[in-house]
């Protein structure tokens, strides 16, 4: 299942991508990141809050990235509580300059749902719908409060 976004943020590609390829910034604009550890240049621990508040640590590993252009990251489900309900977690995130100094961002996550969840295409994918939604929400918002 593949659920894509997109938005024009009102702020020039280098601004955007110096937040989107930092995954200390994180906590600033990804839904539900408390805070994130261990960051290397292959990947990183996010520590995300559940509604109930409970902490739940998420490991990711980073595939691609093209400065400035792309960069794709996928969560390590093997072995974790998520591979109850995932195969398989790839985000990607794409920059692409816009006029007057803005950047359109698209943001894309590509699920592969295991067990019961493989009959939740409905709702996992307004989740998802939300959680990309929320991304640029609160990217833009970073953006938009530091210009």
């Amino acid at each position: 299942m593949d659920v894509h976004r997109s938005r024009t943020v009102a702020a020039p590609v280098d601004d955007v991508w110096r937040i989107v390829r930092d995954p200390y910034h994180l906590p600033r604009w990804w839904p539900r990141t408390q805070r994130v550890e261990g960051v290397s240049s292959d990947g990183w621990t996010s520590v995300l809050v559940t509604d109930t508040g409970r902490s739940v640590r998420a490991d990711y590993r980073v595939e691609l990235t093209q400065a400035g252009q792309r960069r794709r990251w996928s969560q390590e489900v093997a072995g974790t509580a998520f591979e109850k309900l995932f195969r398989e977690v790839v985000y990607e995130i794409a920059l692409v300059p816009a006029q007057a100094g803005s950047t359109a961002v698209g943001l894309q996550v590509h699920q592969r749902p295991v067990g019961w969840a493989r009959f939740g295409g409905m709702m996992l994918r307004r989740a998802a719908r939300k959680q990309l939604d929320d991304a640029l929400e609160g990217l833009a918002g970073l953006l938009e409060a530091e210009a």
